[in-house]
């Protein structure tokens, strides 16, 4: 499929050079646009239909995050392209669907484009069906520590687990369950079942995962109606199980 994308770069020159890369070895984007600030991109974003926008990071009043701010609605992906690397765990967590620094690599560019296709190839073929998960199986039970000693419980019984500091809220069909552990230790505890981190805040059943829906970041509903959101650079390893 092609890729509608804008260019967000105020340096004139990285503009020239992302486009140059972008038109060589990128074939399956459309490049629409660019723009040299934050008003002109969202200009340009709210009059056309966008899978992909080229973002710097720092620009003249305000940054990408502050961009993206104002769009809490949208549907296209993000690559960040920057020189700055202590905006890439924000970024990743939360924002972008790739990450490059300047000078940009090709086989960097190749990819993250690539990564952006497969994701929006993926996200078209599930958008508002009823969505039916490859991997069946999550016989197992798991050990939950507790004050007065431990908890245990099927593994099929959890729909979602949500980060709490340095807590855990395990959510069953008709209770939470809070535990003092980390929500990494249940992503452990959890990598031999069909559970997906999907964001930082969220480990998710995928066989209570009923339908997904485009939007920022994207998202997912599970089987008792809760929407959880979907980092943009978790998207493809949760639609890979789809």
């Amino acid at each position: 499929m092609k890729l509608n994308a804008l260019i967000v770069e105020d340096e004139a020159n990285s503009r020239e050079i992302l486009r140059n890369y972008v038109n060589k070895y990128c074939a399956n984007v459309n490049l629409l646009g660019e723009a040299a600030s934050i008003k002109e991109a969202i200009e340009f974003i709210n009059d056309n239909e966008l899978q992909l926008v080229f973002l710097d990071v720092e620009m003249p009043f305000g940054n990408a995050f502050d961009l993206l701010d104002q769009l809490p609605n949208r549907t296209f992906e993000t690559v960040f392209v920057t020189a700055y690397n202590q905006y890439a765990i924000d970024a990743l967590n939360n924002h972008a669907a790739y990450y490059l620094m300047k000078p940009i690599n090709i086989d960097e560019l190749i990819k993250a484009v690539d990564y952006v296709s497969e994701i929006k190839l993926k996200e078209d073929e599930l958008e508002d069906k009823v969505l039916q998960p490859k991997l069946k199986s999550v016989e197992g039970k798991i050990t939950l520590p507790q004050l007065d000693g431990f908890q245990v419980l099927n593994v099929s019984e959890i729909l979602y687990c949500k980060a709490d500091d340095n807590y855990t809220e395990i959510y069953l069909e008709n209770k939470k369950i809070l535990v003092s552990k980390t929500l990494k230790y249940f992503e452990d505890a959890l990598s031999e079942f069909p559970f997906a981190r999907i964001h930082k805040s969220y480990l998710v059943n995928v066989n209570e995962v009923v339908k997904y829906r485009k939007g920022k970041g994207g998202s997912v509903v599970v089987s008792n109606g809760k929407e959880l959101s979907v980092s943009a650079s978790k998207k493809k390893e949760l639609l890979s199980y789809f």
